[in-house]
């Protein structure tokens, strides 16, 4: 067999493996937050925390969703108390939402609790295999989001 073929495997057999963390980790993180948080509004409310205020069509461009779907997650969210919403001063007509000061305390607790967990399982990589895993990583992620 060819080595880069054999390579190309190993890595899709990796990524599907770091998917299904991805997705348990989101659920775990989602209830950490609040119990009745849905994984999907997770990730819309650690999006918010780190972009908003922003008005619901521009989440609707960075998720590729339909408003509708935007609408019912803020709506949920809303519910929670994890979002805010604030007139746009630019459009009296429209709003801003953002993560309200409550869930950006949550979504800060639940992160560095992450980020210990991480630190105690790569207890034995040293600061250069981070770094090394780290920057592999962002280069693959760059090539992939690269447009051809």
């Amino acid at each position: 067999m060819n080595d880069r073929a054999d390579s190309l495997r190993v890595l899709e057999r990796e990524v599907a493996v770091l998917i299904r963390r991805i997705k348990r980790v989101i659920g775990e993180r989602a209830r950490a937050v609040h119990e009745d948080l849905q994984p999907a509004s997770y990730l819309m409310l650690a999006w918010l925390a780190d972009e908003g205020p922003v008005r619901a069509s521009s989440m609707v461009e960075s998720f590729a969703i339909d408003k509708g779907a935007i609408s019912r997650q803020l709506q949920h969210l809303g519910e929670l108390g994890l979002v805010e919403r604030t007139p746009d001063p630019d459009d009296g007509r429209a709003s801003l939402v953002a993560a309200s000061d409550e869930a950006r305390r949550r979504l800060a607790d639940v992160a560095e609790h992450r980020r210990k967990w991480l630190d105690e399982r790569l207890g034995d990589w040293t600061a250069e295999d981070l770094s090394s895993f780290a920057a592999s990583l962002q280069r693959y992620n760059e090539t992939l989001n690269a447009q051809p």
